[in-house]
């Protein structure tokens, strides 16, 4: 089992992405910090804004790309290259299409789906990490999708992913110590749970 000690969260930098589907990456990430009392700062040899965790007794890296999402390899290369970090163990949070709002699974290696910051890792790490995939929607038409995950949700729609989120967020235990299977358990099985209802 290895335990996560990279948890990548994906977005893109600047105040007028912040509230955008795309951006889900770094909701969760300041979700994590806040939760864990670490402070996300800019580091510049990183390209990134960084913080060291202590995640149920396990230290875990916390990194938020400052780049943008089409060059998002760049910093999780500095990082973990850095700190010895192997792909296995790195989580990437990031916004998904293919998922409902509401929807969040956990899963390793595969491809990026059309998603540019996934395919920067890709093309720099190889695909061995694992994904923590937050459903946004898909607005139905493939033209459509630039413009629709650089835009706000609904409110209704933010409320379902916020509460994708916080699902997400009662993994970190099992993440910390590595029971990878435990946490995808715990995530899917709440998410089917919660749809049937």
């Amino acid at each position: 089992m290895n335990p996560i000690r990279l948890i990548v969260g994906l977005g893109n930098p600047g105040k007028e992405y912040a509230d955008t589907r795309h951006n889900a990456g770094f909701w969760f990430l300041d979700e994590v910090a806040h939760k864990a009392g670490a402070n996300l700062r800019l580091e510049t040899r990183f390209h990134a804004q960084v913080a060291r965790a202590n995640l149920h007794g396990e230290e875990i890296w916390l990194l938020a790309p400052q780049t943008y999402m089409n060059v998002s390899g760049q910093a999780v290369v500095a990082l973990a290259s850095y700190y010895k970090i192997t792909p296995e163990q790195m989580l990437v949070v990031h916004d998904e299409l293919d998922l409902p709002p509401g929807t969040a699974r956990l899963k390793r290696g595969g491809g990026a789906g059309g998603h540019n910051g996934l395919k920067d890792i890709i093309a720099r790490l190889g695909a061995d990490f694992w994904r923590l995939r937050i459903g946004i929607g898909h607005p139905g038409d493939k033209n459509a999708v630039a413009d629709f995950v650089l835009h706000r949700p609904s409110q209704p729609e933010e409320k379902l992913i916020r509460d994708a989120l916080d699902q997400s967020l009662s993994t970190l235990p099992l993440l910390a110590a590595g029971d990878m299977a435990g946490a995808m358990h715990r995530l899917h099985t709440k998410v089917q749970v919660r749809r049937q209802e």
